[in-house]
């Protein structure tokens, strides 16, 4: 989420590490022998992977540990794609061709190669410059059949910026999105960009409706009234007094009425529910809300939910937790981010249940 918090912290020099070569990267098959389907996620915006590697590592490894998701689904990395200036990019391999980039991979790559990381394998989706970007990390014994970085499914296609990384599994897909903001002026593009997302979205999900789906990420969107902390200080909200010309665009990016709207019909249309709300029925002021504006500033205890586990209704009688690990004004619990990270468990299929029968 941009322009309303306190620009993240230059990324600076580190203590350098040892110059043993990270492991290489397993073969892009998927071929690895699997343990039936993941039943544990976990989402989170980092806001740099690479600064809460550096910053917050050990309380972050911590609550994996504690919690041992099968999937992490991460956005903002903030980590640059491979390939020399005018070259053409990869967007799925990390930049090394300079030695800054080369060391900071390494870091990244040292940290996903100790317990309990070693356990897991990552896939990257990336923008050319240290921008946006996704990562997928998922337990070897969990290996996805499929994997695209692209809402067509097009097998080479990234999305731009690195927004989306799918994985298909034996009996669900997982859509992991970093959506992006809608902002505050109609001249920057940033209204029509949005706009065009969504409607993409929809289409996916629409199209998508053949196995469960598992959609997560940071999707930029509070949708109701009780998924921000002062919905009157987030409707009113302005930017330098301006005014977008269209009423349903005017108030905080993400809490507009044209981007809760067009929300709210993905979810109808698609048949899908929001984990969280769904066992949550009440406002929490203390732990309900996955994002924290600046603690200095008119943003001070400002809070919003714009990370999500959004799943299709089939799956809604398997959903046993959805909770946010970060609380308070404080920022307790978000190590380092803006966004904290949110869990999502499931219970174990039955062997001989139809996962094509909707619940309604």
């Amino acid at each position: 989420m941009k322009r309303f918090f306190k620009p993240v912290e230059k990324e600076g020099s580190s203590k350098k590490p040892s110059l043993s070569q990270p492991e290489k990267e397993e073969d892009v098959s998927l071929s690895n022998e699997n343990k039936g389907e993941p039943s544990k996620f976990m989402t989170w915006n980092a806001n740099s992977f690479l600064l809460r590697v550096k910053n917050n590592w050990p309380e972050f490894t911590k609550l994996v540990t504690s919690f041992d998701p099968d999937v992490i689904a991460i956005q903002e990395v903030r980590m640059p794609a491979a390939g020399s200036k005018g070259a053409p990019k990869n967007p799925g391999e990390l930049k090394d061709d300079t030695s800054s980039s080369r060391e900071e991979k390494q870091i990244l790559m040292r940290a996903l190669s100790s317990p309990p990381f070693a356990n897991y394998r990552v896939w990257w989706s990336l923008a050319d410059s240290k921008y946006a970007g996704t990562a997928l990390i998922v337990k070897k014994c969990f290996q996805p059949k499929k994997i695209f970085f692209n809402l067509d499914r097009i097998a080479s296609k990234h999305e731009p910026d690195g927004r989306v990384i799918l994985a298909e599994f034996d009996t669900f897909r997982l859509l992991n999105t970093y959506a992006p903001n809608n902002g505050w002026k109609e001249e920057e593009n940033s209204f029509p960009r949005r706009r065009k997302w969504d409607k993409r979205i929809l289409e996916f999900v629409l199209q998508s409706s053949d196995m469960p789906l598992i959609w997560c990420g940071d999707l930029n969107v509070s949708h109701e009234e009780i998924d921000v902390s002062h919905p009157e200080f987030f409707s009113a909200a302005k930017q330098n007094g301006y005014v977008p010309p269209n009423k349903e665009d005017c108030g905080q990016p993400g809490f507009t009425l044209a981007e809760r709207r067009r929300f709210g019909t993905i979810m109808k249309e698609g048949k899908l529910i929001d984990a969280y709300r769904s066992l949550h029925k009440e406002k929490d002021m203390e732990r309900g809300f996955s994002w924290s504006g600046n603690p200095i500033g008119k943003y001070r205890g400002k809070r919003m939910r714009i990370d999500y586990f959004i799943v299709s209704k089939r799956l809604k009688d398997r959903i046993t937790a959805c909770e946010m690990h970060g609380q308070g004004i404080e920022l307790e619990g978000f190590y380092g981010s803006d966004h904290c990270p949110v869990r999502l468990e499931l219970s174990q299929a039955c062997p001989n249940s139809k996962q094509d029968e909707v619940s309604m």
